[in-house]
């Protein structure tokens, strides 16, 4: 695992999206480079960034297929809190990505379980996700699968735990009975199968989660952890959020990443 520790917020945002814009311009193959994303607060200025960086012509998007972590069960796309609609919103507005390339999961399909198993087919029918930028939550919950879920897990429909529900009901008017009790997501499986997995993880409130990824064993109550087995997982985060990290952890990354440089 690689941990790259920038001193806030946009620094790591920068980081991040230079890494994917150069990993997209470094793909020479006629087949489209697969790019799996998140929604949430932590990739607004990734976003932003990616865009800006396709304005000036630093990177195209005419030759990438997107796949989306997650959508609320239940939510129409025009809800204004739905993924779709963050998503459009925010970033695939701004870019010269084809339509015809975004891949979300849809929460009004009557057979949510069907709509999960053709989205892990149309992945595989793609030969997979060549780099999957997610974020995690302050339990370490990464897409929607909360602590305890199967590391194993793939595609499906996952309930949420209340915390969660709390947590978003930011965006639902402060009221947790308005966030949807369920959603898709990926699974625990479906990320670390990627070829290259980025997790953004920022702020001081995620400095535990930041922790148990890195520190901690590999367990179900942490499902970030499981970016431990991934041959190629790379964590970028704030200085906010290594407060939970030990002093020789600290160094250590800080100290490879300065080699890393030279």
């Amino acid at each position: 695992m690689r941990v790259v520790i920038q001193e806030n917020y946009d620094k790591m945002c920068e980081w991040a999206a230079a890494y994917i814009a150069g990993r997209i311009n470094a793909h020479k193959e006629s087949r489209p480079f697969v790019l799996g994303l998140p929604t949430g607060s932590s990739p607004l200025g990734v976003y932003s960034r990616l865009a800006k960086m396709n304005r000036e012509g630093k990177v195209s998007f005419k030759n990438v297929v997107t796949f989306n972590m997650d959508e609320y069960l239940g939510l129409p796309r025009e809800h204004e809190q739905s993924y779709w609609h963050f998503m459009w919103s925010n970033f695939f507005d701004h870019i010269d990505i084809p339509k015809e390339n975004v891949n979300i999961l849809n929460g009004m399909n009557p057979d949510p379980e069907k709509e999960c198993a053709d989205y892990e087919k149309k992945i595989a029918s793609y030969g997979g996700i060549d780099l999957f930028m997610g974020g995690i939550g302050v339990d370490g919950h990464l897409a929607f699968n909360e602590p305890f879920t199967s590391l194993t897990s793939v595609t499906g429909v996952r309930a949420l735990t209340t915390d969660t529900m709390i947590v978003n009901s930011r965006f639902f008017g402060n009221d947790p009975s308005q966030v949807p009790s369920k959603a898709l997501s990926v699974g625990i499986k479906t990320v670390t199968d990627s070829k290259e997995v980025l997790i953004l993880i920022n702020g001081h409130n995620k400095a535990r989660a930041l922790a148990a990824s890195v520190e901690g064993g590999v367990s179900q109550k942490w499902t970030c952890s499981a970016l431990q087995l991934h041959p190629a997982a790379i964590i970028v985060c704030d200085e906010p959020a290594c407060g939970e990290l030990t002093v020789d952890t600290y160094k250590y990354f800080l100290d490879v990443e300065k080699k890393e440089r030279l």
